[in-house]
């Protein structure tokens, strides 16, 4: 198989699985891409409201025998819902362009606080994506008997794979089809708590009755102290039910204008849908006094305890509450493939990550992004084997350290901004309440936790964060010989007179000696290039032809107008070394792009070139640092060498010139 027919052949094979390419310049991109309030309430907030599956459980269960004080860590759940709430209300009406809690941390507080958020949430996300989907198979293998289960895992590893395919489509068409079985899971569950509390609307006072008995039997058995100490265990445990919150504001890049009131209202309908189930759910496990059994479920406990009586139709209710209880777990697994490759894409642009983890397909998405969060994801799922009491103690802990640092910063903010910022009272009374909810939520998850898996993410990000120091520090010394570097712009720059139509320059001769540099601004790096092909080859070559290529990429991706703007810039910029050449007595042309993948917007320019050109040498200048380590390929693209491989094939003579660092 030739190269090319090869090259066609996974085209075909990536057009049929991710879809075909999106074209930058269509005005309607920004429509097709971005959600509407009720779809983002799908693709975002559905990971909040997928925590009812699982985090209300983890609260009852820590109650133990003195299941009657469950009234009151529902009661303060729901509250702490709505607290978290109105604090990342606020986040989003700050940060417009998107407000997550590494920008908030980064920006209100330290970058270096930033980063660590930033580590928090990518951990956060890649566990988010994992405990969705590990609970989401217990839902659904809580229906079949127990000699199942030991596809379970399977099942969960395929259903990854399967996500990671979607969202390499887009953000929109990873949504849309998982609509009807969202609304299905909203009716059923929203259904199942009316029907169960009106069917036990009588029991309601001798559940008062046994609350009251509860309370003096715990007071005389653990003390007071101790009564509150398990109230406030069980709240803290029960932690998983607010995660997904912040995805909100993370994804605002994704939503309809106008975001602020779409992220607002989506916020809304994600808090109100939580915050009604997840209390329905409480109070109908202590109504119904329901006890764990193996292989299943505390809601799919639960959902047999209402349904009794209903004959096949209550099994029928059962299996579609729990099918859709799997498929809104899945669905907030897509929290995980919207947010983490925003924050991995964000922290790349500010040199934390390698800059790859910033780049788009040519399906405008952070491929890469998805690609690791998918991978990371698939990698915990085998080592925790899908336990969800486990995951959701590594879950609940980074996902408050984001929420701390996130409220600290806001509550710093508007302190600062007092004498400007109108009802600034009333702003920092309620980031300041969610800080001390967080807090105290995350002190007591990590105390509790510790030695029971609480340790291992907090080792995991230390790790990561001192991994992305190391490849911050790597970028800072680079970025210093660029700088070096740079002192050729302004030796250039002493070069007297414009591009002018009178200029003297050499006239076009096509059968003249012809190099054509690429280059990526006008800069050290690029003038470095062109003289070294001077020096090197004397006078032999009588035509210069420059070639850049702007990249759309997660920093800069704004739509259609955007991409004019750059490709003006970009123009401006190989117009300078045109000038310089010209003033220097060559023929001199520039050749510029705008796409989201250099090396296949390089190959549609070359064969312009060699038409106008055919004696083209093309050349490219690469850095060379003093060891070539994993390292060093990890973070730059070293995209000389994929066009060299690219111009070989076709016959094409490519000189790649070094450039010490």
């Amino acid at each position: 198989m030739t190269p090319q027919s090869k090259s066609s052949w996974l085209n075909g094979l990536k057009t049929v699985f991710i879809g075909g390419s999106r074209s930058l310049y269509d005005t309607r991109l920004a429509h097709k891409l971005s959600l509407i309030a009720f779809f983002a309430w799908v693709g975002l907030g559905a990971d909040g409201l997928s925590s009812s599956c699982y985090g209300p459980a983890e609260a009852f269960h820590a109650l133990g025998q003195h299941y009657h004080l469950a009234i009151f860590v529902a009661l303060g759940t729901a509250l702490t819902i709505f607290v978290i709430s109105a604090s990342y209300s606020q986040i989003i009406e700050l940060f417009p362009s998107g407000g997550g809690g590494y920008l908030v941390a980064s920006k209100l507080l330290a970058p270096s606080l930033g980063m660590i958020a930033g580590c928090a949430l990518l951990i956060d996300y890649v566990l988010t994506i994992t405990i969705s989907i590990a609970s989401g198979a217990d839902a659904l293998f809580s229906f079949l008997p127990l000699e199942y289960q030991a596809y379970k895992l399977s099942f969960a590893v395929l259903a990854i794979l399967g996500l990671i395919l979607m969202n390499l489509r887009g953000v929109k068409e990873s949504v849309v089809p998982l609509v009807p079985i969202f609304l299905v899971f909203v009716v059923t569950h929203l259904f199942a708590v009316a029907y169960g509390l009106g069917h036990q609307v009588f029991q309601f006072e001798g559940v008062a009755a046994g609350t009251v008995s509860d309370i003096r039997e715990t007071q005389l058995e653990l003390g007071t102290f101790g009564m509150l100490f398990l109230i406030m265990r069980a709240y803290s445990l029960g932690a998983g039910t607010y995660t997904g919150i912040e995805a909100i504001s993370n994804g605002m890049p994704i939503l309809r204008e106008p975001r602020v009131q779409t992220a607002k209202r989506t916020m809304t309908y994600m808090a109100t849908s939580l915050a009604v189930i997840v209390l329905g759910l409480m109070l109908a496990y202590l109504l119904y006094e329901v006890k764990l059994e193996p292989g299943k479920t505390l809601n799919a406990v639960l959902l047999e305890s209402i349904t009794t009586g209903w004959g096949r139709w209550g099994t029928a209710f059962v299996l579609i509450t729990l099918i859709s209880e799997a498929t809104i777990l899945v669905v907030g697994a897509q929290s995980g493939f919207f947010a983490g490759p925003r924050v991995l894409a964000n922290m790349a642009l500010d040199r934390w990550m390698p800059g790859k983890f910033a780049m788009l397909s040519d399906r405008f998405v952070t491929q890469n992004g998805v690609l690791l969060m998918g991978g990371a994801a698939m990698l915990m799922m085998l080592f925790t084997r899908g336990n969800v009491g486990f995951l959701v103690v590594l879950y609940s802990i980074n996902v408050f350290i984001t929420f701390v640092l996130s409220q600290l910063g806001m509550v710093r903010h508007w302190w600062i901004s007092r004498d400007r910022a109108p009802r600034w009272r009333r702003r920092l009374a309620i980031n300041g309440v969610g800080l001390i909810l967080c807090t105290f939520i995350l002190v007591s998850v990590i105390v509790v936790k510790f030695f029971e898996g609480g340790w291992i993410t907090l080792f995991i990000t230390g790790i990561l964060v001192l991994a992305v120091m190391g490849v911050q520090r790597h970028y800072r010394r680079t970025a210093v010989y660029l700088r070096k570097l740079d002192s050729l712009v302004t030796a250039a720059a002493e070069s007297p007179g414009e591009i002018t139509e009178t200029a003297s320059y050499s006239a076009y001769n096509p059968a003249a000696r012809t190099a054509v540099v690429f280059v990526n601004g006008y800069n050290g790096l690029g003038l470095h290039t062109l003289f070294s092909i001077i020096r090197l080859f004397g006078a032999e070559f009588r035509n210069f032809i420059f070639v850049q290529v702007g990249v759309v990429d997660a920093g800069n991706f704004k739509g259609s107008e955007e991409a004019s703007r750059l490709e003006d810039h970009i123009k401006r910029e190989v117009d300078q070394y045109v000038g310089y050449m010209r003033r220097h007595g060559y023929f001199a042309e520039g050749f510029s792009a705008v796409g989201t993948d250099i090396v296949e917007e390089v190959m549609q320019i070359a064969p312009k070139v060699m038409d106008r050109f055919p004696n083209a040498i093309f050349f490219g200048g690469q850095l060379v640092f003093p060891e070539d380590t994993f390292l060093t390929r990890l973070l730059h693209n070293n995209i000389v060498f994929a066009l060299q491989r690219r111009f070989y094939h076709n016959g094409i003579p490519f000189v790649i010139l070094p450039i010490r660092a």
